[in-house]
């Protein structure tokens, strides 16, 4: 196998042999390419089946599926001789870094299509630039100055994009407001659902209504609580755990069943896969998929196992501060800014992951002074959104704005504060701190490009991916830079 893709790739530069760091086999990353390659063939050829190249390109992104049998029923029905991916791969390195980025960024956007899909929304510009996208990177004639703007393009599509989930989520289940989220566990049956899938879990809360099976939030479901549409369920207890990396540790000899959904996700122990349920593209071989979002084997399950015969304590999580809630209090903010009670914004969001080094995230968080309020979103907050950082004027120190799908919110409410003061987004108090794991944080480091903004600090580890003479592009052009320690990037960022 050869791949490159996410953060914890071996060795900083590639998996290979049998099997890569996240559990996906050689023969898995084999079907993989060859359905990608498929769907490069049919964009090629001009295909409008945009259902198929959303559906491909997002079980082709980390920890959605693991299954090859699945993955060549996709290529099966793509019916198009596959493009040799080879031809990718063994390119010249930055053409190879370029289409990389270009790939990898239509796979975390086609994950943004799929959710707002399922609420029924979607936008034809973001279908068609899928298609004409993969066929570009089939061209052996496209070059640098063809592969940049294309790069930048598809930054640009991705605010599109997630400017539509952003509506379909808002318009389907309200505006997010700020909640407090129990992250113990009551007594009797109960569910845990993981992923991202908002209408998966709107269907979990509708089918377990007055059977006595509470259900509980892990990872990046966390934000679902602020949506008054779904927390008006009171079976909708709390929150499970931490970030994805930990589920073997944490699901391990817990008497509820897991409902997995979309992409974050482990391999499942032997020790509880017998309580496990697929859904929508996540697919483990041996593991049962639910089909129709019918719920009913993951609620008998529940039933079955019963639950915890005593109430198991714990603490609380905030959550719920989208772009509407921020911008809603808006007066207060830009007040505290005029008055220098907050010094400076830091971003500090992104994915989580088992890599060593991303300790950085929750003493970066720590170390901020006391005068500067972080915005986060995505699992990279679960380094530190236990802390109590207290508050500047009313104002909470730490505001948790969702999802990784919820990035649009953050853009949002940056170009607002420049619109109040004035100025380039550029020209904030705010740096940009993140760190990055799968493909949807490629697509919103492009998108953040593409709307200009530079000085972003990336961690833990820079991609492999991305070739030395494009890192430098990057660089020279955006100000793109690794993340060193704490200390030092907190000291270059608050002298400027």
């Amino acid at each position: 196998m050869f791949c490159f893709q996410c953060e914890q790739t071996a060795g900083c530069k590639a998996c290979a042999g049998n099997s890569g760091v996240c559990g996906k086999s050689a023969i898995t990353a084999k079907a993989q390419d060859e359905l990608t390659g498929s769907l490069i063939s049919l964009a090629m050829a001009g295909s409008d089946d945009y259902d198929l190249f959303i559906d491909g390109l997002f079980t082709t992104v980390t920890n959605v599926s693991f299954s090859a049998e699945k993955v060549n029923a996709l290529t099966k029905r793509a019916g198009a001789a596959p493009y040799d991916m080879a031809r990718i791969w063994n390119a010249n390195e930055d053409i190879r870094s370029l289409k990389s980025l270009v790939l990898f960024g239509l796979r975390g956007m086609a994950a943004y299509a799929y959710h707002a899909r399922a609420l029924g929304y979607r936008d034809s510009d973001v279908d068609k630039f899928f298609v004409r996208a993969m066929a570009e990177l089939g061209r052996e004639d496209a070059g640098m100055s063809e592969l940049l703007p294309l790069v930048m393009e598809t930054g640009q599509v991705n605010l599109k994009c997630m400017a539509l989930l952003d509506k379909a989520n808002t318009e389907t289940y309200g505006a997010p407001s700020p909640v407090k989220v129990s992250t113990g566990v009551e007594k009797g049956p109960f569910i845990v659902i993981t992923g991202h899938d908002l209408r998966d879990l709107e269907e979990l809360l509708k089918q377990t209504e007055g059977k006595g099976v509470n259900v509980y939030t892990h990872g990046e479901m966390l934000p679902a609580h602020g949506y008054p549409e779904l927390r008006k369920y009171p079976h909708l207890k709390g929150n499970f755990g931490t970030a994805w990396q930990n589920q073997q540790k944490e699901f391990d000899g817990v008497p509820g069943a897991f409902v997995f959904t979309t992409n974050c996700l482990m391999p499942p122990k032997s020790s509880y896969v017998d309580r496990v349920f697929t859904a929508g593209l996540v697919e483990f071989d041996g593991v049962t998929h639910i089909s129709g979002r019918d719920f009913s084997p993951a609620i008998s399950k529940a039933v079955e196992l019963g639950g915890y015969d005593h109430d198991v304590p714990g603490g609380t999580l905030t959550t719920g501060f989208g772009h509407g809630a921020i911008l809603g209090a808006a007066d207060k903010v830009i007040d505290a800014v005029k008055s220098g009670a907050v010094k400076h914004f830091f971003l500090v969001g992104g994915c989580d992951g088992a890599r060593a080094g991303r300790s950085y995230y929750r003493d970066f968080v720590k170390s901020a002074p006391s005068d500067t309020i972080i915005l986060t979103l995505a699992c990279g907050k679960f380094r530190f959104n236990d802390l109590d950082l207290g508050t500047i004027g009313g104002i909470p120190r730490l505001l948790d704005m969702g999802q990784c799908n919820d990035a649009y919110g953050a853009v949002q409410v940056a170009l607002a504060l420049a619109g109040a003061f004035k100025c380039g987004v550029n020209d904030l108090p705010l740096s940009l701190v993140l760190s990055w794991y799968e493909q949807k944080a490629v697509c919103i480091l492009l998108t953040l490009l593409s709307l200009g903004v530079k000085n972003i600090r990336l961690g833990p580890t820079l991609p492999a991916f991305v070739s030395p003479g494009v890192l430098k592009y990057l660089a020279d052009n955006f100000g793109v830079k690794p993340i060193t320690t704490p200390e030092k990037d907190l000291a270059d960022i608050l002298r400027k």
